[in-house]
């Protein structure tokens, strides 16, 4: 019952976020990223990336989802959460990282993209940060071989530890873009 009561607390404040983020960009802030913000922060492999935290619908542990047939590698299948049927998005395959084991840390981040439910596998989860637009960087270019357009920009996120702080690279993902793009075939243009 305590889960239930949870699940329509965290409900009703997605809403709400949702909502003061269609206010936001209808005021014309929809370049969110540049402005800067809150974000999920996750590893895949060795490197540390960022997504909008007011995607994200909750987090999970990872538990094997029923496999569909004649999915690319990176849609593990489905699960059902509280009765809707979400497609899990391996992030580690489809960014092609180098390897994509399944232990204790691994997790499912649910996002609400388009008004549709995805689920994206990744190694770990880190934090949530709040970036000012002054410590976002504009993303790289890159040649038209590397497909870097999920790419918002680069966060430089400062460790304070000791006398000097070091400085992490934070990758920041359009994760609306990339789950919206025509080879995952989830969500309509």
């Amino acid at each position: 019952m305590e889960m239930i009561a949870e699940a329509s607390q965290v409900a009703r404040h997605e809403a709400a976020r949702a909502h003061a983020a269609a206010a936001a960009s209808a005021a014309g802030s929809n370049g969110r990223t540049s402005q800067g913000g809150e974000f999920l922060t996750f590893r895949l492999g060795a490197e540390e990336y960022g997504i909008d935290i007011l995607r994200v619908q909750e987090i999970r542990s990872y538990e094997p989802p029923t496999r569909i047939a004649n999915a690319p590698s990176f849609i593990k299948g489905v699960v059902n959460l509280r009765g809707v049927i979400v497609p899990i998005i391996d992030l580690r395959l489809k960014l092609g990282c180098d390897s994509a084991e399944y232990n204790t840390f691994t997790v499912v981040v649910v996002l609400n993209v388009r008004g549709r439910v995805v689920g994206a596998v990744v190694d770990s989860v880190s934090d949530v940060l709040e970036l000012g637009k002054e410590e976002i960087k504009p993303a790289p270019e890159m040649n038209s071989s590397i497909d870097a357009s999920y790419i918002t920009g680069i966060g430089a996120v400062t460790n304070a530890q000791g006398e000097k702080g070091t400085e992490r690279m934070l990758i920041l993902m359009d994760i609306e873009g990339l789950m919206s793009s025509a080879d995952m075939g989830l969500i309509g243009n």
